[in-house]
């Protein structure tokens, strides 16, 4: 490599490794947003397999309303949710909506968590019993004839805790709370 007389590298040689380090640069950020920004479905990302859980009524006449009443779609921070695919043996009157499932389930046993002394809460006209876990909360509807429990990932948001609730004001009738 020829020096100049000050020992720095030829101008050129500077000029070259500038660009291929400006091109460089934009080519990583280019592609770096390009893949945190690319639209993928929120939906169907496969079969979703569930396990089971005691449902009674899972078959009853109002948990078919219900289910058949559902949106095919839900709304979560701004992003739809599609229904997805459930993996076989699914469960009877279950649901489920987006990659991170919003998971409905009719017909439960009485959640042992309905107590007199319960915080129940009223969204849209419906009394839900909320539950937190780990990264997910489950709120059990509790003022129809069935038990339902809709599931929620922590990062939805509240949308598809009130368009479910909507779904069950037009679908269900009110019943007393039954402890």
């Amino acid at each position: 490599m020829a020096e100049t007389d000050n020992g720095a590298p030829p101008r050129v040689l500077l000029v070259v490794a500038a660009v291929l380090a400006v091109l460089f640069a934009g080519g990583v950020a280019y592609f770096g947003l390009k893949g945190s920004t690319s639209a993928e479905p929120e939906g169907d990302t496969g079969p979703l397999p569930l396990v089971s859980v005691p449902a009674p009524q899972a078959g009853s006449a109002d948990c078919a309303k219900l289910v058949g009443g559902l949106p095919a779609d839900l709304t979560s921070n701004g992003k739809t949710l599609s229904r997805r695919e459930l993996a076989e043996p699914a469960p009877a009157a279950t649901v489920a909506w987006g990659r991170e499932a919003v998971v409905l389930r009719c017909g439960l046993e009485k959640p042992s968590e309905l107590t007199q002394t319960a915080q129940l809460r009223t969204i849209n006209g419906v009394q839900w019993l909320p539950v937190e876990a780990d990264g997910v909360s489950t709120w059990y509807l509790v003022d129809r004839s069935v038990y339902v429990a809709l599931t929620i990932p922590q990062s939805a948001g509240t949308g598809p805790l009130q368009s479910i609730s909507d779904a069950v004001v037009a679908n269900l009738q009110p019943q007393p709370l039954r402890f």
